[in-house]
C-alpha cells in the first residue's frame, strides 16, 4: 500500500513539473528519457554561413574496382560532383565504371595511358599517351592531368594544341602515402582556400583512408562555407 501511494505522488508530482515548464528531480528516472545513442542524428543548418568560395575535388589514377564505387557513393551522398583523371589502361579494364561516373555527372581527365613522366618522354611518346588514353575512353576531354605533376612549358604547348586544359592541383594531402585518415582531412582543411583544387586519388593503390576522409572532408567543408564545385573537364 505504502509502494502504491509513493508511486501515486510521484506522477503527480511529474504532472505538475511538466505543466509548470519544470522537469523531474535529478535522481528520480523519467521513463520518456532516450539514451543519446539513440537519439536521432542533428542536422546541421547551414543556411546562414557565410560564402568562402568555390572548391573543386578531383581524383587520380583510377577506376579502381573496389574504391572509384564507393568514392562515387559518397559524393552521391552529398550531392557532390568532382574530376576523375584517370588512366586508359584501368579504363579498358574497368570501362563499365567510368560509363557510371559519367552517368552521375563526373567529368573524366586524361591521366595518360600509364601514369610515365611526360617530361622524360619524347613529343611523339608524349601524344602517344594522350590519344591511347582517350581510344580507350572514346572520345577527348577538355582537361589533361600530367602524372606526378611533371610538367613544363613543352608539354603544356602539346596539351594546348590539342584545344585542351592543362590541370594539376593546388591542395595536395598526400593521401596515396596513406598518412591517416584525419591527417588528410586536417592537411586540407589547412590549405584550401577559394578557387582550391583539392587533389585525391580513387586508384593507385589501398585507398581506404581517402574514402573514410572525403565523408568527413564535404561536410566540413561546407561548415566552413565552401561550396564543392565541378571544373569545365
Amino acid at each position: 500500500m505504502r509502494n502504491r501511494l509513493f508511486s501515486l505522488v510521484l506522477t503527480l508530482v511529474a504532472g505538475l513539473l511538466v505543466v509548470l515548464g519544470g522537469s523531474m528531480p535529478a535522481n528520480v528516472a523519467s521513463p520518456q528519457t532516450v539514451p543519446p545513442s539513440a537519439a536521432s542524428p542533428v542536422e546541421v543548418d547551414l543556411t546562414h554561413v557565410a560564402y568562402a568560395g568555390t572548391v573543386y575535388l578531383t581524383f587520380d589514377d583510377g577506376p579502381n574496382p573496389t574504391y572509384t564505387p564507393k568514392v562515387l557513393a559518397i559524393l552521391r551522398k552529398y550531392g557532390v560532383k568532382a574530376v576523375f583523371f584517370e588512366l586508359g589502361q584501368n579504363i579498358s579494364y574497368y570501362p563499365s565504371i567510368t560509363r557510371n561516373l559519367r552517368s552521375y555527372g563526373m567529368k573524366i581527365g586524361n591521366h595518360t595511358w600509364s601514369h610515365p613522366d611526360l617530361t622524360t618522354l619524347s613529343t611523339s611518346s608524349v601524344i602517344w599517351q594522350l590519344n591511347k588514353m582517350e581510344s580507350a575512353l572514346g572520345y577527348r576531354p577538355r582537361c589533361v592531368r600530367p602524372p606526378y605533376g611533371a610538367t613544363n612549358s613543352r608539354i603544356q604547348t602539346i596539351i594546348a594544341n590539342r584545344g585542351q586544359r592543362h590541370i594539376l592541383w593546388t591542395v595536395d594531402p598526400r593521401d596515396w602515402s596513406r598518412p591517416g585518415t584525419w591527417t588528410i582531412v586536417n592537411r586540407v582543411l589547412a590549405n584550401v582556400r577559394d578557387g582550391s583544387r583539392i587533389l585525391l586519388h580513387d586508384g593507385g593503390g589501398n585507398r581506404s583512408q581517402t574514402v573514410a576522409a572525403l565523408d568527413l572532408l564535404i561536410p566540413r567543408l561546407r561548415a566552413r562555407g565552401y561550396v564543392l564545385g565541378l571544373m569545365a573537364c
